[in-house]
């Protein structure tokens, strides 16, 4: 007799009439590599002669602990055997099924090694009842908190592919013996936020037999048992903090995964008269399945396989007359609870994953009509009942050439395929040529015209003989197309008449708007000197607009450090004179110069009733200024000396300038390039207030007394003489608000990245795509994810334009990615869906003073109005009137289409979806008199015929909002977009752009 007086590994088997396969169970542990082992064997009430065969085995094998209790399930049996079990490790084995020889010797090191609880798990193969070996099941990693949030969504493990410890068994109290179902499920869940350490071996070391019938328990149980497991799951997700949501959370909510557990039993039944409506009446809650579409399709065709148990994955298209009607049963369930068009990307996504299995099967599931071509045996396809989409394969020989997805309107006429072989799959050169004399007739039409561009290539070589072959074989594609047999429902045919149709009620496009910049050709001439440069400044009366808040504040504050009795005073480059008016009044004599004679000629106006002010040209860069002054007054000039060294002279003149005990008095803006850590302006002049500072404090002789420091500027006021005391610092506030062509030169917050910098050392190839709807503080609670605060949308922009990026429109990144060449700098597309009028009130001035554009997409049937989409959850946001949208245009916002009812794309049929995008498109064009070539899908909302009909629109770009960056490999009419969250916290934003931890204060 085989015996182990201290086992490594215990196995809990449960059997309950098990009489046909215990043996085999027993058997392939009496084959393990590894022979200390124990096997507690629970007979569960059998009514058949499992008790004797199990008496049987264990006689002459000591490792096998035979047990016998009255029916209590599984879950008992189970508690039972672990309470007998000897060995500090547990595999818990059904008894219909078995194990690979090595199980043992690959699986007992792992569990072993671990300071806390370690829980090994393997791949596995289900085994059908003639025998036949299934695909290889291969569990999901389960590292960190990846085992609690599978755990908490559906039985990531098969039982018996598991071993763990008997102490962390006992510890969280063994199996739920409540659950008649699910009950390892649960078990798994527990461990998992016991603190258990998965580990995955990678390997298939079990067996999971298939009996006939094996299947037929109670669905109702299972689903009823699942609701318990998964709302114990959210529990416990709840009671640790773990959070729900979030780009790197990947949880699913109790309801998708308790319409997870329906979907797999009433796929894995297949029996028609199961009464789905009844299961369905057990959820708790029917979610939206929006978004989980593939999810689902992977979850049915799953349960599909293990109830068929096709040989080969394609084998289920066999069987689709016995599944499809339950299939689109589950369809039409979860569309009624659902987004529009979700139960027809379930559809898209089921047949595509058929399809992947074997390109040569043709099928029709639904509305998808598959089929598989041979180039060289093209026959007409007559279109099947209800569908709209098409999935074809091309194929030459063996040789897989193309594939093509998108719309289908009618029968595939050999024409048509041609068509879509030449012009979608790009695949002209596989096609085959006739022989016959209509094809050469056409032939030679379609060279004719041609026959330049043959005459130029002809007789090249190199890359020039590559381009006349690609030439040739799209003469003759064109002549195969012309004499390939077509009819009056084929799909070209078909779609012409419903474009045909459609444009008669279009109104005709307007031209595009003329551009306002300078007309090509001409030039503008550069100014020659320094006198030149600021009389071209001066052309415009007040350039900088001195008569704003700003600058009205900035004049306040230096009035205020002016000393009274104040005699002689000088004002270099005093502009118009708007400050000089005011200065005037101040001191007892006043000389005012600019180095612009148009500006000294507007000064002169300004002041003409001031008596005591002398107004003339000085450049007090080159000349001498007046001396004996007791005031100078200098301000936002000094900046533009081309060099330190420049600026010392002209500060040295200054100083000599004074009396001894005269003021200096200077206001210049803090700049970033030379206080890069620092809110300051762009501008590109070498230096600021703070290098100027440093350079008058150098000056021999002058000493600062006070100054004024503002987040934007700084004013100070030196005096000629020796320092009597420390300075004195007064932090005032700036006067806002700020002009647009103000504000969008400042940085804000410490130190970034300068956009001229990042252009000239930073490539990319992938473009970030921000998607907001309203900027708005209140709304509908329900809606707060899709509201952005204003204050904390200045935040972002300020962000982002610390970060050194620049916007992009829809024409601009379309060209970029059409291009495939490494993109420059930092570009990030800035979008604003529905076209809310707090875009206007809120948004637009922000994006002004930040010098950023957006692209704005409109609902071009609810212009004027109200977002009436969004009625279920408050009171709808009004929407910007045509004449917002018409004066926000000519401010340079883009303006794009979000089709005109704001109808999810895949709810409308094919033609209702065309003529929906043309009117849309056209509305657009017609008012604003400019091409209008990209469009946003409502809610993101697309499927396989979307890209096509959008381009039958006209359209040349399409976003939707699957979260990703827009990069070269996307589909131009599928571009995903990054959602800017109004419920996620400031913090999270640079992590969304890609650069987390930046600071964002």
């Amino acid at each position: 007799m085989v015996s182990a007086a201290t086992p490594d590994i215990s196995f809990l088997i449960p059997a309950y009439n098990a009489e046909d396969t215990l043996a085999e169970c027993l058997i392939s542990l009496q084959r393990q590599t590894r022979t200390n082992w124990q096997a507690v064997v629970v007979d569960d009430g059998s009514s058949d002669r499992t008790w004797e065969v199990l008496q049987g085995i264990a006689a002459t094998d000591a490792r096998i602990l035979p047990v016998r209790q009255p029916n209590a399930g599984a879950a008992a049996a189970r508690n039972h055997a672990a309470r007998l079990a000897a060995a500090p490790l547990l595999c818990m084995l059904d008894a219909d099924d078995w194990l690979d020889s090595t199980f043992i010797e690959n699986m007992q090191p792992v569990a072993e090694d671990g300071s806390r609880p370690v829980i090994a798990f393997c791949a596995y193969r289900r085994v059908a009842p003639d025998g036949r070996m299934m695909r290889v099941e291969q569990p999901p990693v389960l590292a960190g908190d990846a085992a609690k949030r599978e755990f908490s969504s559906f039985c990531a493990l098969a039982i018996h592919t598991v071993v763990f410890p008997k102490s962390l068994f006992e510890g969280i109290g063994g199996m739920d013996e409540t659950l008649q179902t699910c009950e390892d499920w649960d078990l798994w869940l527990r461990m998992a936020f016991a603190g258990a350490e998965f580990r995955r071996v990678d390997a298939c070391l079990a067996f999971y037999r298939m009996k006939t019938g094996s299947l037929s328990g109670d669905p109702f149980k299972m689903v009823r048992d699942a609701i318990r497991v998964t709302t114990k799951g959210e529990a416990l997700r709840m009671q640790e903090g773990l959070l729900a949501e979030g780009p790197e959370a990947g949880w699913i909510t109790p309801a998708v995964s308790q319409l997870r557990m329906l979907c797999w039993v009433v796929a894995a039944k297949l029996d028609p008269a199961m009464d789905i409506a009844a299961l369905a009446a057990f959820l708790p809650e029917m979610p939206d399945a929006a978004g989980y579409e593939s999810f689902f399709a992977g979850v049915i065709l799953h349960g599909l396989e293990t109830g068929l148990l096709p040989e080969r994955a394609d084998d289920l298209i066999d069987a689709l007359a016995k599944w499809q009607p339950i299939f689109l049963l589950l369809i039409q369930l979860i569309q009624r609870h659902s987004l529009p068009g979700t139960g027809r990307k379930i559809i898209e996504a089921a047949a595509w994953q058929i399809s992947s299995g074997n390109l040569l099967r043709s099928f029709t599931l639904g509305n998808v009509r598959v089929v598989s071509v041979e180039l060289g045996a093209l026959s007409r396809i007559p279109n099947a009942e209800r569908a709209d989409t098409l999935v074809m394969h091309a194929f030459s020989g063996e040789q897989h050439v193309g594939s093509f997805v998108g719309p289908l309107w009618g029968d595939l006429s050999i024409r048509a395929q041609i068509r879509l072989i030449m012009k979608e799959m790009q695949a002209v050169e596989h096609l085959q040529t006739p022989t016959t004399l209509a094809y050469a007739r056409s032939w030679t039409t379609e060279a004719v015209r041609g026959y330049r561009a043959i005459g130029g290539l002809i007789i090249r070589n190199g890359r020039r003989r590559g381009r006349l072959k690609r030439l040739l074989a799209r003469i003759a594609g064109n002549a195969l197309l012309a004499t390939a047999p077509g009819d009056e429902q084929d799909n070209d045919a078909r779609l012409s008449e419903v474009l045909r149709d459609l444009r008669r009620g279009l109104s005709p496009r307007l031209a595009k708007a003329s551009n306002t910049g300078p007309k090509e050709g001409t030039q503008t001439a550069a100014p020659q000197s320094e006198e030149d440069y600021w009389e071209h400044i001066f052309e415009r009366p007040d350039p900088w607009n001195y008569v704003s808040v700003y600058e009205q504040v900035k004049y306040e504050q230096t009035l205020s450090l002016i000393p009274k009795g104040i005699g002689k005073a000088l004002e270099l480059a005093c502009a118009e004179g708007i400050f000089t008016d005011t200065l005037a009044q101040r001191v007892a004599h006043l000389t005012a110069t600019d180095i612009s004679q148009r500006a000294i000629d507007r000064a002169i106006d300004r002041c003409h009733d001031h008596r005591n002010v002398e107004l003339y040209v000085l450049d007090f860069v080159k000349n001498d200024l007046p001396g004996e002054q007791d005031l100078i007054v200098c301000s936002e000039v000094l900046y533009y000396m081309k060099d330190e060294e420049t600026l010392a002279n002209v500060c040295r003149k200054m100083a000599a300038a004074l009396k001894p005990n005269g003021y200096l008095i200077t206001a210049h803006a803090h700049i970033r390039r030379d206080e890069a850590d620092r809110t300051g302006f762009d501008w590109g002049n070498p230096f600021g207030v703070g290098t100027i500072k440093k350079v008058f404090a150098e000056q021999i002789g002058l000493a600062l007394e006070e100054s004024i420091e503002t987040d934007l500027y700084a004013i100070h006021r030196f005096r000629r003489g020796p320092a009597t005391a420390a300075p004195v610092l007064r932090t005032e506030t700036h006067g806002s608000p700020l002009d647009a062509d103000v504000a969008k030169h400042v940085i804000w917050g410490p130190a970034g990245v300068e956009r001229e910098v990042a252009w000239e050392t930073e490539v990319t190839s992938s473009v970030p795509v921000l998607m907001y709807h309203r900027i708005a503080d209140k709304g509908p609670a329900a809606l707060q994810r899709f509201r952005t605060p204003p204050a904390v949308f200045r935040k972002q922009m300020q962000f982002l334009r610390r970060q050194g990026y620049y916007t992009v429109t829809s024409e601009t990144l379309a060209t970029l990615l059409r291009s495939g060449k490494p993109i420059q700098g930092r570009p990030v597309m800035l979008t604003f869906d529905d076209a809310y009028l707090d875009f206007r009130t809120h948004a637009f001035p922000i994006l002004a003073e930040n010098d950023f554009r957006a692209e704005v997409f409109v609902v071009t049937d609810k212009v004027g109005g109200r977002s009436d989409w969004d009625c279920a959850y408050g009171e709808p946001a009004p929407l910007m009137s045509w004449s917002d949208i018409e004066a926000l245009h000519e401010q340079g916002v883009s303006f794009s289409s979000h089709l005109a009812s704001h109808a999810p794309a895949t709810a409308m049929d094919n033609k209702d979806l065309l003529a929906e995008a043309m009117v849309s498109r056209n509305a657009l064009q017609c008012r604003l008199g400019a091409s209008a070539d990209a469009i946003a899908l409502p809610y993101g909302a697309t499927d396989f015929r979307v890209p096509g009909i959008l381009a039958q629109a006209g359209y040349a770009i399409a976003f939707t909002t699957r979260p990703a960056t827009a990069a070269f490999s996307d589909n131009l009419y599928a571009l995903p977009r990054l959602e800017v969250r109004g419920d996620r916290p400031l913090e999270d934003f640079p992590d969304l752009i890609g650069l987390p931890g930046a600071f964002i204060g």
